[in-house]
């Protein structure tokens, strides 16, 4: 069964930093292209940063110069590190393969930029 679990948000003043982690189950991990997105109520979800299964990065320009993805393909886990946080980042982070299983969301992480 494909699963991603998402660890890692939280609430953190504006400058800040956070890594996020996604646990990703029931698919050839590191055959597949893996995106981090995220979404705030009201707004459709949006793609925040992809990674391929060749390294290959993909930032949207909001996040570009602040957020890092990667990847272990041992551990089946890919990572977001975002600094420099802004009010504006404040949101559900999801993982999900890219384009993504739409079927099989996970829970998503909380992450708060605010002082």
């Amino acid at each position: 069964q494909v699963q991603f679990v998402e660890s890692g948000g939280g609430l953190v003043q504006p400058g800040g930093s956070l890594r996020l982690s996604c646990a990703v189950s029931g698919i050839s991990f590191r055959l597949d292209a893996m995106g981090w997105y995220r979404q705030v109520p009201g707004k459709q979800r949006e793609l925040v940063a992809a990674i391929s299964s060749g390294g290959m990065l993909l930032y949207a320009d909001s996040v570009k110069a602040r957020f890092t993805i990667s990847r272990d393909n041992a551990k089946n886990t890919v990572y977001l590190q975002m600094s420099i946080l802004e009010p504006e980042d404040t949101a559900v982070y999801y993982c999900n393969t890219r384009p993504p299983f739409q079927h099989y969301w996970g829970q998503g992480t909380q992450d708060t930029v605010s002082s």
